[in-house]
């Protein structure tokens, strides 16, 4: 993507509708970052006596600084996304931790609402592998996650109109409009292999999401509960939306599409298969306290598998965008 044709308007300051989305998304940061530099500087602010994140502190301290930097990478883009300065930032600087903030947070706006509702019809998701203790209070996931939501929702509207204007040409017209050249053998050979790929590292989701108990962590024993299975169908739809999105793209099929519905479906799923992945690959890895409570092999490669095709998915797109942009 080139980064110097624009038709923002840089002229003078933001809107009222960029402000307002502006001082919300960095508003809605606070609460997370409050209560991470109070866990950082000691405080069990939120955590009940007897959870599982006060069994390792020094890796619960490192896990809080690590978060912590993330949602500050937040008002950073944020901020990035709404000043002139903003516009002189090289394409794939911005784009990466777009795509990584996109991955990390739609599950989180998806899946929350989902496991309110479970919560309404009285299935807690919130529980521990003991079913006991929950590792966190109950208040502390209303007010972190909807501060996830709004950030979300207003980061994605500021990259929306951000996007628009800086790059807009590059997903105008239908999908039988691109020329030949913005996929070419080699993409479409990435796309079907990272799709076959997908597909036992979904399986798991899938099986989940149908009731099985069956590959499930130590750490969640019983049967799946209602909000863990429509949790779980979601990211199979995060995995189906990823592999269409693209697939529609490289092989431009669907022609009388707007590029932008499976420029979206690939962008967003790509995102949310391979960066939650790469999440949960990264928990998987970490020690637990208790060695029998450590996720199985097989599910921490389902979760590396996911990680390694959602990249090579958004790849596909990168090489898409950039030949798209000549």
């Amino acid at each position: 993507m080139t980064t110097t044709t624009t038709t923002l308007p840089v002229s003078g300051p933001p809107g009222v509708a960029v402000r307002v989305l502006r001082a919300a998304a960095i508003l809605a940061c606070l609460p997370y970052l409050g209560l991470k530099s109070a866990w950082l500087a000691g405080s069990r602010v939120g955590i009940p006596d007897g959870s599982v994140l006060l069994e390792q502190p020094r890796l619960m301290a490192v896990a809080n600084a690590v978060t912590l930097l993330m949602d500050l990478a937040v008002i950073v883009l944020t901020l990035l996304l709404t000043q002139r300065w903003g516009l002189r930032v090289r394409a794939w600087l911005l784009a990466l931790p777009l795509w990584v903030a996109t991955g990390l947070l739609v599950p989180v706006m998806l899946g929350f609402p989902v496991g309110a509702v479970a919560g309404l019809l009285g299935d807690d998701g919130h529980t521990t592998a003991a079913g006991s203790v929950p590792f966190l209070d109950p208040w502390v996931f209303t007010v972190v996650y909807g501060g996830f939501i709004v950030q979300g929702l207003c980061l994605g509207a500021l990259f929306v109109r951000y996007a628009t204007g800086r790059w807009g040409r590059l997903w105008r017209g239908t999908v039988g409009d691109l020329p030949a050249g913005v996929s070419g053998p080699g993409v479409r050979a990435v796309a079907v292999a990272a799709a076959l790929a997908l597909l036992p590292a979904a399986a798991p989701h899938l099986a989940w999401a149908l009731g099985m108990a069956e590959w499930l962590s130590p750490s969640r024993p019983g049967a799946p509960t209602v909000a863990f299975r429509a949790q779980e169908a979601l990211r199979v739809l995060y995995a189906a939306a990823a592999v269409t999105g693209v697939g529609l793209l490289v092989f431009q099929r669907g022609r009388a599409l707007p590029v932008r519905v499976p420029l979206a479906l690939a962008w967003a799923g790509s995102g949310a298969v391979g960066c939650w992945g790469g999440w949960r690959f990264l928990i998987a890895l970490a020690p637990a306290a208790d060695p029998s409570m450590e996720p199985t092999g097989l599910l921490t490669l389902a979760y590396a598998g996911e990680m390694l095709t959602g990249m090579a998915l958004a790849g596909c797109v990168a090489v898409f965008l950039r030949r798209r942009a000549g």
